[in-house]
């Protein structure tokens, strides 16, 4: 399989299970974000709304897209990923999906709602520093960018959650004639139709924005196995036209060309050098060849090295560029070169069909199952009254949009936090902070502030020992 023998097909499945058993639990760990307003306010039954719930993760999966997932890949250094010792790169997957797994269900089972989005990626950086602090990797460096990025998106979520759940309940109070919608939801009674339709379709958005963000998380978190035990082979899409990939490379060149290059930094003409260089790497190794089959596939990875290297360099003069007159260079010109970018950067961007479909059925059946715990505290625990119709839809409108606001650039965020924040902010306005349990309150922050270092170090630690047994 994938040209692995027996032995290591063998710890190639297992670690794709336990990527699925992860994205089950993400699935179980999370139904209570989306389903919590409608239990509580008696819009539908559990049953009916955590299988509603699991059908729009799928979907939310399946056409979400695969930016996040590829921001997760992109995280890690490139060294990492083409170790030549397989043993390895099994030591980086084995620590990352331990650590998740474990992490993910002990905050479950003590029915905190903690997020997966910070539990995995908090391991993935947790290795790529060990990686850092290996003997001669000290040049390594994991891409701070986009972990400076995906590291506002997961502090900065919860407080727009708060803050815009707090202001939506206000103006709500301000126009809505019908005070039925601040009242206590009566026992056991489901609620008029047109208020039981709003939070249906809110507890929908949210199980589609789930799936869409914290689904591509799973996606990314396979492509990493997959790239990490059998990296020739995945390196880039080999569904992708050989050919294709060599005329788009030629059209960047022939773009890159006109530059003037005194119109830019002292960096950038740097970059444009090796951009240069790199391309013509490219066409030297695809010259003559119609498919990557026909690739000797050590010469996969050093392609894929470089298509990231030429697109971030690219990018970079792209952006010095941007608002400049230079010569030869048009508004409509530089529109082209960013669009052959982009497709000149999807031929690494990619994700099997297989994959997409394992991580919406995972996520999807976990959805279905193990929502209580966390129903509850969120339900009844966050704030000291019963949750009201508007309270749910409030908090679940600004977390869909949120979320997927995030999906949209490509940035994880935690359906958990946001969620919960919302909540808490649809509490204050029903009543003041006097009407947060503050006990709850207080455990899930710290599990928002110890879940990134706790993760960190664990999976650091377990990547350090499992190295030097497989040394």
């Amino acid at each position: 399989m994938f040209g692995l023998d027996t032995s290591y097909t063998i710890l190639l499945l297992i670690c794709l299970l336990a990527a699925a058993a992860f994205e089950f639990i993400n699935g179980f760990h999370d139904t209570a974000n989306a389903v919590a307003t409608v239990i509580y306010t008696h819009s539908l039954k559990p049953t009916t709304a955590v299988i509603w719930s699991g059908l729009w993760n799928f979907i939310g999966v399946n056409v979400g897209g695969i930016a996040v997932a590829m921001g997760i890949v992109n995280l890690l250094p490139m060294e990492m990923l083409i170790d030549q010792n397989l043993l390895h790169n099994i030591a980086m997957i084995a620590a990352l999906i331990v650590t998740a797994i474990v992490w993910n269900l002990a905050t479950w089972y003590i029915g905190i709602p903690c997020s997966s989005s910070h539990t995995l990626l908090g391991s993935i950086f947790g290795v790529g520093l060990a990686f850092m602090l290996l003997p001669g990797s000290h040049a390594v460096a994991l891409n701070w960018q986009k972990v400076i990025d995906v590291g506002l998106s997961l502090l900065v979520s919860p407080l727009f959650g708060f803050g815009f759940a707090l202001l939506l309940m206000y103006i709500l109070r301000r126009t809505v004639k019908n005070k039925l919608i601040f009242k206590e939801p009566p026992a056991k009674k489901a609620p008029p139709i047109w208020i039981r339709s709003i939070l249906i379709l809110t507890c929908t958005s949210v199980s589609y924005a789930h799936g869409s963000n914290d689904g591509q998380k799973g996606v990314g978190l396979i492509m990493l196995i997959l790239i990490g035990f059998a990296p020739t082979f995945f390196a880039i899409d080999r569904n992708k036209s050989a050919v294709d990939l060599l005329s788009e490379t030629k059209k960047i060149e022939w773009t890159l060309k006109k530059i003037d290059t005194s119109y830019l930094s002292a960096e950038n003409r740097i970059n444009h050098r090796i951009v240069i260089n790199e391309l013509d790497q490219i066409k030297a190794e695809l010259t003559g060849i119609s498919s990557f089959d026909k690739l000797d596939k050590s010469v996969n990875f050093k392609i894929r090295k470089a298509i990231l290297s030429v697109s971030k360099k690219s990018e970079s003069i792209v952006k010095n560029l941007a608002g400049s007159h230079t010569p030869l260079l048009t508004p409509a010109v530089m529109s082209v070169l960013t669009s052959n970018l982009k497709k000149f950067k999807s031929n690494t961007e990619y994700s099997p069909r297989w994959v997409i479909l394992l991580v919406s059925i995972s996520l999807g059946l976990g959805t279905m199952i193990g929502w209580k715990r966390i129903v509850v505290t969120i339900g009844e625990k966050i704030g000291k009254t019963h949750l009201t119709y508007a309270q749910g839809a409030s908090a679940e409108i600004v977390a869909a949009s949120t979320i997927g606001v995030s999906t949209m650039f490509g940035l994880p965020v935690s359906t958990t936090h946001v969620l919960s924040s919302g909540i808490a902010g649809s509490m204050v306005a029903g009543g003041g902070r006097q009407n947060l349990r503050m006990g709850t309150v207080k455990s899930i922050m710290i599990a928002w502030l110890i879940t990134l270092p706790v993760t960190v170090v664990f999976s650091g630690l377990l990547f350090f020992i499992l190295r030097m047994i497989f040394n």
